[in-house]
């Protein structure tokens, strides 16, 4: 057995066992500490200090580190010295320790390699899932002595994973939910046009003809829902024809006006040179109504406000490979955004599960955006949601660009390559995933970058820095402090900075509801490599406003 004795604390608990400077009073020997010649000859050394994965060498009895590469700096956040004097358990996320360490335990106990995936918790309080693969080497008895443990970070490959599943689970049921309606439809068909024929031969005076009438009412409402269920499984029978969709938009909004109430604040924010779209009206106008009573039910009852877009994007290989489902093309969007109570991220991972919903049964079917997913496919488009609890929601549908029926085409971007330059520029964004992909495309442009997951560590960062800060790329809405707030404490230090932020809301959105001055430089997520380098570049070359 292996397991700590009673006089030292249990590894699972996370709690301080003896540092390295005391196991080696304790006569450990320099093999136990991972020192042994086999990594002393230089190529094992260079590669175990530069290998992109996370390297360590670990005392069983303990789960003390012994020896640590760069990689494991990269993946939890903390330097060499500090994880040297700290256990697996102290990294391991809570809610994994006692179960991680078990099967640890009896792993050793049978000399198996150990393999698992679990939750570290990071130096700055984020959590990054890791693979582990880790091999025994026993001592002279043959007992299992110290590992040798390889870990990968596979934060985004999981959340790839579980986007990717989400979209086939609505997949599924989607194809579920078509062949319901249909069945559905048939059996109402024989409802409706029943108690239409009995009503027509009854006399007025007849005291059924109430009842009657409520069946037929019922029936109604049913096959009013067996639609929506066809909407989102894009099963629903239409009529697409190219259209202008400003001018569709915007002839419908007196109706939708009235369709949410005049305690809503609703704005109309139409693009320009905007390329027509392909979509049965109808299903059109059913998206914005769905998306409108959506904003105005988060809003609730003492009012607030709407704003509605269009606009033109281009979706790149870069962005398409974090949402996977997208594909790359030229969209125009429609955008729907409110200052209403807003989704965690529990709420928004099922957002557009049918039936789910947030409000009382009374209130809703949780039907809305379900068929708003299903419409949005059925034409090739895509359906985005941005939200975070108490800051509002912003739904981003893309519809494929078409040409114009009179030949006129989409205008192409101009060629040539985008925008670079030398300058020093800080990065902060709480998705992980946005945080590489900008902080890759700003290092390919030849920037330097620093970046930060909290407006926390940017403050740090900021201030221990030794040289010059150009510009700060900021989201807008995140946790501890807004963008423009984490703008105002780092110019104390950095006077001359210049600033640019970046939302999945958007520009107009954002400062209707108070939370940005106007005049800012702003960059609409998604964004292409051109888009962010041409946001970057102007923002730089305006300086500090």
């Amino acid at each position: 057995m292996w397991v700590s004795p009673e006089d030292e604390r249990d590894p699972r608990s996370g709690e301080d066992a003896p540092r390295l400077e005391e196991m080696e009073d304790q006569g450990l020997q320099a093999e136990e500490l991972g020192a042994g010649p086999e990594l002393e000859e230089e190529p094992f050394r260079a590669m175990f200090e530069m290998a992109a994965l996370g390297i360590a060498r670990v005392q069983v009895k303990t789960g003390r580190v012994l020896r640590i590469n760069r990689g494991y700096e990269t993946i939890t956040g903390y330097t060499r010295e500090e994880l040297l004097g700290m256990t697996f358990s102290e990294l391991t996320h809570p809610d994994d320790r006692g179960k991680d360490w078990d099967r640890f335990q009896e792993a050793a106990r049978q000399g198996s390699p150990y393999r698992a995936e679990k939750r570290y918790v990071r130096k700055d309080g984020s959590v990054v899932w890791v693979r582990l693969n880790v091999a025994f080497i026993p001592d002279e008895e043959g007992r299992a002595a110290t590992t040798v443990a390889i870990c990968e970070d596979i934060t985004e490959t999981r959340r790839l994973s579980q986007l990717l599943l989400q979209a086939q689970r609505l997949e599924s049921v989607g194809r579920f939910a078509g062949g319901i309606a249909h069945d559905f439809n048939n059996m109402l068909s024989v409802i409706l046009g029943n108690s239409e024929l009995v009503l027509e031969q009854l006399p007025p005076e007849s005291p059924i003809r109430t009842e009657l009438q409520e069946i037929q009412e019922a029936a109604q409402r049913s096959a009013e829902l067996t639609q929506q269920l066809l909407g989102f499984s894009r099963q629903q029978t239409a009529a697409p024809r190219v259209l202008d969709l400003n001018g569709t938009v915007d002839s419908g909004l007196g109706m939708l006006q009235r369709l949410i109430g005049e305690d809503i604040d609703l704005r109309w924010n139409p693009g320009d040179g905007l390329a027509p779209v392909r979509i049965d009206p109808v299903q059109l106008n059913q998206i914005l109504s769905n998306l409108l009573v959506n904003a105005r039910d988060a809003i609730g009852p003492d009012g607030g406000k709407v704003t509605v877009e269009t606009g033109m994007v281009r979706l790149d290989a870069e962005y398409c490979r974090a949402n996977p489902g997208f594909q790359e093309g030229s969209y125009t969007t429609l955008v729907v955004s409110d200052d209403g109570s807003g989704m965690d991220e529990a709420t928004l991972e099922k957002a557009f599960d049918p039936f789910f919903s947030t409000k009382d049964p009374s209130q809703g079917t949780g039907l809305g955006l379900a068929t708003t997913y299903g419409i949005v496919r059925q034409n090739d488009g895509f359906i985005k949601l941005y939200s975070e609890l108490g800051s509002g929601t912003t739904a981003r549908v893309y519809l494929p660009a078409q040409e114009e029926a009179s030949g006129e085409t989409v205008v192409a971007e101009e060629s040539g390559p985008p925008p670079g330059g030398s300058e020093t520029i800080l990065v902060v964004e709480d998705e992980p995933a946005i945080l590489k992909a900008s902080g890759r495309i700003l290092k390919r442009l030849g920037y330097t970058v620093i970046q930060a997951s909290t407006p926390g560590e940017a403050l740090g960062l900021a201030q221990d820095h030794q040289g010059g800060l150009d510009l700060l790329l900021t989201d807008v809405i995140m946790p501890e402090m807004s963008g423009q707030a984490l703008v105002e404490e780092v110019k104390r230090t950095h006077p001359g900075l210049a600033f640019l932020f970046m939302s999945g809301y958007t520009a107009d959105a954002i400062a209707h509801r108070g939370v940005l001055e106007e005049g800012f430089h702003f960059l609409q997520k998604p964004f292409s490599v051109k888009e962010l380098a041409e946001a970057v570049r102007g923002a730089l070359d305006d300086g500090s406003p």
